[in-house]
C-alpha cells in the first residue's frame, strides 16, 4: 500500500446517513425556487455560458442541492473559454473537503473557487494554446450567493426596493488603478497603443501582449502577472429574494448596471435576459458578443418574484450616459438595505498567501501532503509548505500558505513576478 493511500485511510470517513441527517436539521428556512432565462447575440462567437441547476453537495441527494450559472468571454479564440466551461466546476468542487456541513461547505467555497481558477489556469496553460477567457462564475445554494469573477463580465443583484448591488469587480486596466500598480509591480507595462512612433491611442493594456484586462484564465502568450485569482464575494439575501443579471461586456459596454436592472423589472426571467439585450443592442449596435443571463432567486410561497416599480428611459438618457462608472457613487456600488442582503465574505487579492489560509491538509506526519491548489498529493520535500524559506530572492519572504506542489509553487512566484521567465509548455 502506497503513503498516499494510508494517509487517505487516516481520515475518518462519516456515514452517508450522518450527512444527510445533518442536512435536514439545518434546514431552517425552505429553499427558494430558480426561475432563469438566456440570451445571446454573436459578433465573434467566442462567448459561453454554463447553467446547473442541478448540482449536489451529497451526491444523489436533493436536500444538498445547488446551482451554478457561469458565463465565459473568450478572447484570442475559443480553446480557453470552452476549456474553463467544462472543467472549472470540477476543479473548484475537488478543493472543498469531503464530509462536511453545509454552512462549513459554504465557509469553505470561496478558498476553493480561488484554487479552482487558478488550477484551472495552470491546466490550460499546459496545453500550449494562447487564448484566453474572462469569467463569471455564481453559486447560488439556498439564500446564499457566492460570485467569482476574473476579467469585466459583470454580474449585478437587484433586490426589491429597487436597489442595485454590484458583486464583481471590473479587472480592467484602464478603470482599476490597483491593477495598473499590481501588474507594473510584478514586471509588466501598461500603456496604450502607439502606432509607429505616433500618439497612443486606445485603452491601457500590458505588455507584453497588448491584453486590457489584468486578469484572466489562460493568456498563455503574456505575461504571468495577468493572474487567474478571482475576486470572490459572498451574500445572503432575505426571504424576499432578488434578480441576478450575470452578462458580458457586451451588455457593460452599453448599459450601466442600473439602467440593466430598470429596462427588465416585472419581466419573468426568459423575456428579461432578451429585453437586457435588445436593450445593449438599440444602446450601442452589435460591436461585440453579448450575452446575458438573468436568474431569479424567489421565495418558495410566491408563484413569481414581486416587481419593482420601472421607471421610463429615455433614449436621449441612454446616449449621454451609457457605461456609467461603479465608483460613481450612485447606490449601484452599495449593497443593498440592512435585511435585504447580508454581506458574508469578500476579498480581491491576487496573492495566493492571502486568499488559501495557512493549514496544512491531511496528517503532518505522514510526510504526505496535498497541495491546496491542484489538490495532488506528493512528498513535502517536493513542495512548498508553511514557513519554507524562500525560493528566488534573498529578500523574498517566507512563504506562510498552505503546502504547494512545484508546479503550483512556480506559477504563484511567476504571478509576483519572483521567476518572469515562463515554464516550459508542454505542446
Amino acid at each position: 500500500m502506497s503513503q498516499t493511500e494510508v494517509a487517505r485511510m487516516k481520515s475518518p470517513l462519516v456515514p452517508l446517513a450522518t450527512l444527510i441527517g445533518r442536512e435536514i436539521r439545518s434546514e431552517k428556512v425552505e429553499k427558494p425556487y430558480l426561475k432563469y432565462g438566456q440570451a445571446a447575440l454573436a459578433k465573434k462567437g467566442e462567448d459561453y455560458f454554463l447553467i446547473k441547476p442541478d448540482c449536489h453537495r451529497i451526491h444523489a441527494n436533493p436536500s444538498t442541492s445547488f446551482s451554478v450559472f457561469a458565463i465565459f468571454d473568450g478572447h484570442n479564440g475559443i480553446s480557453a473559454a470552452i476549456y474553463a466551461k467544462e472543467t472549472l466546476l470540477d476543479n473548484v468542487l475537488s478543493a472543498i473537503p469531503q464530509g462536511i456541513s453545509r454552512d462549513e461547505w459554504l465557509q469553505a467555497l470561496p478558498r476553493a473557487l480561488v484554487a479552482g481558477f487558478v488550477k484551472t489556469d495552470i491546466e490550460f496553460q499546459q496545453k500550449g494554446e494562447t487564448s484566453g477567457t474572462t469569467v463569471t462564475f455564481v453559486v447560488i445554494d439556498g439564500w446564499t450567493v457566492t460570485v467569482a469573477s476574473v476579467g469585466d463580465s459583470r454580474c449585478i443583484l437587484d433586490t426589491q426596493g429597487g436597489v442595485v448591488s454590484l458583486l464583481t469587480v471590473d479587472h480592467r486596466l484602464e478603470e482599476n488603478e490597483e491593477e495598473r500598480e499590481r501588474v507594473t509591480a510584478s514586471g509588466g507595462e501598461v500603456g496604450r497603443l502607439n502606432v509607429f512612433g505616433g500618439s497612443e491611442v486606445g485603452p491601457l493594456r500590458c505588455w507584453p501582449g497588448g491584453l486590457c484586462l489584468s486578469r484572466s484564465i489562460g493568456d498563455t502568450d503574456v505575461g504571468e502577472f495577468i493572474v487567474p485569482v478571482p475576486h470572490v464575494k459572498q451574500v445572503k439575501l432575505s426571504n424576499t429574494g432578488g434578480r441576478l443579471i450575470i452578462a458580458s461586456d457586451g451588455i457593460w459596454d452599453a448599459l450601466s448596471s442600473d439602467m440593466a436592472a430598470k429596462s427588465c423589472r416585472g419581466l419573468p426571467a426568459e423575456l428579461a435576459a432578451k429585453l437586457v439585450v435588445k436593450e445593449a443592442l438599440r444602446s450601442r449596435g452589435l460591436k461585440d458578443d453579448t450575452t446575458c443571463l438573468v436568474v431569479d432567486i424567489i421565495p418558495s410561497d410566491r408563484p413569481v418574484l414581486l416587481p419593482t416599480p420601472r421607471k421610463k428611459q429615455s433614449m436621449l438618457t441612454s446616449l449621454i450616459f451609457g457605461k456609467k462608472s461603479e465608483n460613481s457613487g450612485s447606490k449601484t456600488n452599495k449593497l443593498s438595505s440592512v435585511g435585504v442582503v447580508e454581506e458574508l465574505f469578500e476579498e480581491g487579492s491576487a496573492m495566493l498567501a492571502e486568499r488559501l489560509g495557512k493549514d496544512i491538509p491531511l496528517d503532518a506526519n505522514s510526510g504526505i501532503f496535498r497541495c491546496a491548489v491542484c489538490q495532488v498529493d506528493q512528498p513535502q520535500s517536493e513542495g512548498l509548505s508553511v514557513n519554507s524559506g524562500p525560493f528566488f530572492s534573498p529578500s523574498s519572504k517566507p512563504w506562510e500558505g498552505p503546502f504547494l506542489c512545484t508546479i503550483c509553487r512556480n506559477k504563484k512566484d511567476a504571478m509576483e513576478g519572483k521567476r518572469l521567465s515562463r515554464p516550459t509548455v508542454a505542446m
